[in-house]
């Protein structure tokens, strides 16, 4: 079977290549270099497996070493990793090895900070779909290296009812059971008031998403909540309000900011070249 990540890995560096590095071109074939990445912000590093992929397709004679695990938080100016081999390989390979380490850095660095701010609440932060167009599967790796959790991947995996579903089948009750009738992976339904919320404990989805509820409403949503169905809360939630809400008893919280409203790392990739 194919590897995913080579494939991404394949098409990123067409990308930016396209029919030659016409830059890297201008140094000789015997000449060699060696790289630092630096850090320019404080981080939670991931995405180690995307910058190694970049070199070892352009060449394997790169050879690369980590200092700073996966997942581990690195301070501002902390030296990453070192990259040594031919210029020509490093000098091609840099942006797109850098973007991908400097996304996926900052998503899972999102991550840890919302996950940090519900600790010890038993609330768990969860992705959505709200992510970079051809890079949902590494962010959400990057949202669980961050330690928060996936939600759906997409919209094959399990059936989220919303606003226009429910109107264009007719009820909740109706959307929840077409679903059941048409699939066995979990049902969810948002429901946008208290009315709904009771409709949809009727319903007996999996789980229902509170949509931009107020805590009193998340607080008697969870006194009321039938067993066995979970709660989720969405909307407008930040870091200044995470923690309120994950203490009304809501079983998740979902985010579309830990991949949407990401900014990218501040990296530095510092070469030095080598003749042989």
């Amino acid at each position: 079977m194919t590897n995913p990540l080579a494939i991404d890995i394949t098409r990123f560096l067409q990308e930016d290549i396209g029919s030659g590095d016409i830059t890297a071109a201008i140094i000789p074939e015997t000449v060699s270099a060696q790289a630092e990445v630096i850090t320019r912000e404080d981080m939670v590093l991931c995405g180690r497996a995307w910058f190694d992929a970049v070199f070892k397709q352009l060449d394997t004679a790169v050879i690369i070493e980590w200092l700073i695990n996966e997942g581990q938080l690195a301070t501002k100016n902390t030296l990453l990793c070192k990259v040594s081999g031919p210029a020509r390989a490093i000098l091609t390979g840099e942006r797109t090895a850098l973007n991908c380490l400097q996304t996926l850095s900052a998503t899972a660095t999102v991550a840890k900070r919302y996950a940090d701010a519900v600790a010890g609440t038993g609330c768990k932060v969860l992705d959505t779909r709200k992510t970079i167009p051809g890079l949902r599967q590494a962010q959400k790796y990057a949202v669980s290296v961050g330690g928060c959790y996936n939600h759906r991947i997409g919209l094959f995996d399990a059936v989220l009812i919303k606003e226009n579903h429910i109107m264009a089948a007719g009820s909740i009750a109706n959307a929840v059971q077409t679903a059941r009738l048409q699939s066995s992976v979990p049902v969810e339904v948002e429901v946008e008031n208290m009315q709904e919320l009771q409709q949809a404990f009727t319903a007996k989805p999996d789980r229902i998403m509170l949509d931009n509820f107020s805590l009193d409403d998340m607080r008697s949503a969870v006194q009321q909540k039938p067993g066995g169905i979970e709660l989720e809360a969405s909307g407008n939630i930040t870091l200044d309000n995470i923690r309120s809400i994950a203490e009304t008893g809501v079983d998740f919280i979902s985010i579309g900011a830990l991949t949407k409203h990401v900014n990218a790392i501040d990296l530095s990739m510092r070469v030095k070249l080598v003749d042989l």
